[in-house]
């Protein structure tokens, strides 16, 4: 069993095929490709390179279509795909074309701008799902608000409050998250382009004018400095990313705890069978959210540990990112959509009446 995501039963009460689709192989492909022809079209734009040329380079790797099996082979040896990826794409390349192709670039370059072009999309996805949240929470308050339940600390009874109380305290972290996102976006969001050592000296006098081509061509910021080894950005978005599944973990939590016998604060329509108990209806959606939360908390430390970047470019950290960041993707994005399934799936939270 190496991945519940997409697991042939487990996938069931894990998997996300939108978020898992963002991920995937060939989406991943379709990103790198897309970097690499940016770059020939740009060299064309400042002169570099004649720019039919150049463009005639950007159309070739742009229709390419690589064998998959040979940039397996090509990653178990080099490490990286990008190697064999463009070892693959001189392959019916125009000799006239060559110098258009790659040349100055290095592999952080291709797949780290790549990597933040999911990024982008992901946060998109993630942007919407989160609103969609917040909107069936005010969707229930408008519903339900009015009514009360006992306020418990330390899971003991205190003083009765409002269900709107309860609302409140769910979604004010996710509309704090959402901003948080949209703040993060600029030092996301930035396009990657260093040279072998990052000084950009491999690309040239117009290193500036090309990144800012190719930012713009895929809609990415230019921040006019290489960021190989400066990783704060990736880990600040795996924070986020655990800190969402956290805080929807939390109402998770508390429904799980709502819903059970003889507290009966909240009713769910839908719910879990048990094989051996026939009266039970499990919260399973809602324990899942406890479950993704501490998942993620787990993950975000290795990313941490992927901040480490040695000298100018590294080959271990860099690596850990891609085996932990795709896992907390994902992660979050089955929270996002469970969270919203079962928070339609309320029939009734508290009492009309107040509690004495």
């Amino acid at each position: 069993m190496a991945d519940v995501f997409t697991h042939p039963w487990l996938g069931g009460l894990f998997g996300d095929s939108e978020t898992e689709a963002l991920l995937s192989a060939e989406a991943t492909l379709k990103r790198l490709l897309a970097v690499e022809a940016a770059y020939s079209r740009a060299l064309g734009v400042v002169g570099v390179v004649d720019k039919n040329t150049a463009n005639e380079t950007a159309e070739h790797i742009l229709q390419f279509s690589p064998d998959m099996a040979e940039l397996r082979r090509g990653t178990a040896e080099d490490g990286v795909v990008v190697p064999a990826l463009v070892t693959a794409l001189r392959t019916g390349l125009p000799l006239r074309c060559e110098k258009a192709l790659h040349i100055g670039l290095t592999s952080q370059d291709v797949i780290d701008t790549a990597t933040v072009m999911m990024f982008k999309q992901v946060c998109d996805l993630f942007a919407k799902r989160l609103e969609a949240v917040t909107g069936t929470l005010a969707a229930l308050n408008e519903i339900h608000g009015n009514k009360w339940i006992m306020g418990r600390t330390r899971m003991q009874a205190a003083l009765p409050i409002a269900v709107s109380d309860r609302l409140s305290i769910w979604t004010r972290p996710l509309a704090e998250l959402l901003e948080r996102l949209h703040q993060q976006q600029a030092c996301l969001f930035r396009l990657q382009l260093g040279g072998p050592v990052g000084t950009r000296d491999s690309i040239g006098a117009n290193a500036n004018e090309i990144a800012d081509q190719m930012a713009d061509e895929l809609g990415l910021i230019n921040s006019g400095v290489c960021w190989h080894t400066n990783r704060s950005a990736f880990a600040d978005f795996a924070n986020w990313l655990s800190l969402v599944t956290g805080a929807l973990g939390k109402i998770g939590q508390d429904v799980a705890l709502m819903t059970q016998q003889g507290v009966d604060e909240m009713r769910l329509s839908g719910g879990g069978r048990s094989s051996a108990m026939p009266h039970k209806q499990n919260p399973i959606l809602a324990e899942l959210l406890v479950t993704l939360a501490r998942y993620n908390a787990t993950l975000v430390s290795g990313m941490h540990h992927a901040v480490v970047h040695e000298q100018e470019r590294s080959g271990t950290a860099w690596t850990l990112e891609w085996i932990i960041l795709p896992q907390q993707i994902m992660t979050t994005g089955r929270a996002l959509v469970a969270s919203n399934t079962f928070l339609e799936q309320i029939e009734t939270i508290g009492s009309d009446a107040p509690i004495a």
